[in-house]
């Protein structure tokens, strides 16, 4: 009988292999052969599901997005307005070592994003996707009535996301000198600048 192969789960083993490469080796030695062998494929098979390396790196920076939009929509957060609000955002920071993994990915297709058309459309969308999930968020602690009244309302989603991405990429490249304890005061310090109750 032959062997039925579920090509998602294969697509998805091959972009898991990129982020690897990408990872350990950089993504100047991400070449087909060497993601190839690293997700334990052939050249072809490999070719037969993304006939391109730009094809491969759209779907192996999407999955990225994927990973991060699922388990924010799949968790329960429980605690203070503040305390959810954190762990929300947290998501988005390298907490951990899969999130460290997926922002360094992240970073690195961003910095293709410049030469890519693919890859800068997938960016675009990713940074308008994020947009509108700081403004949720500040929303609800809008209409929570904890979010201070004379703050500038969309100034502050600007702020909000350029912080997140700035404690992010420092605590990423710095981690010795900007630790996650850094990272994760700084963020509570400007979440309670902007919130009634502090």
């Amino acid at each position: 009988m032959p062997k039925i192969v579920d090509h998602e789960k294969r697509k998805i083993k091959i972009a898991e292999a990129t982020w690897k490469v990408i990872v350990e080796e950089g993504l100047e030695n991400a070449t087909v052969r060497k993601i190839a062998q690293t997700a334990n494929l052939s050249v072809g098979a490999l070719r037969h599901y993304f006939p391109s390396q730009s094809e491969l790196f759209a779907f192996s920076m999407e999955l990225v997005s994927e990973r991060v939009q699922k388990r924010i929509a799949s968790k329960k957060y429980d605690g203070s307005p503040l305390e959810v609000i954190t762990a929300i955002i947290s998501e988005l920071l390298p907490v951990d070592e899969d999130r460290r993994v997926e922002m360094e990915v992240w970073f690195v297709f961003s910095a293709k994003t410049l030469v890519d058309p693919r890859l800068k459309t997938l960016s675009e969308k990713n940074y308008f996707s994020m947009h509108d999930g700081f403004e949720r968020l500040l929303n609800k602690l809008k209409k929570a009535g904890l979010l201070r009244e004379e703050i500038h309302f969309q100034m502050e989603i600007h702020r909000l996301h350029s912080l997140v991405d700035g404690l992010g990429s420092h605590h990423l490249l710095y981690p010795d000198i900007f630790t996650y304890e850094n990272m994760m005061e700084t963020l509570i310090y400007h979440l309670k600048t902007l919130m009634k109750s502090f």
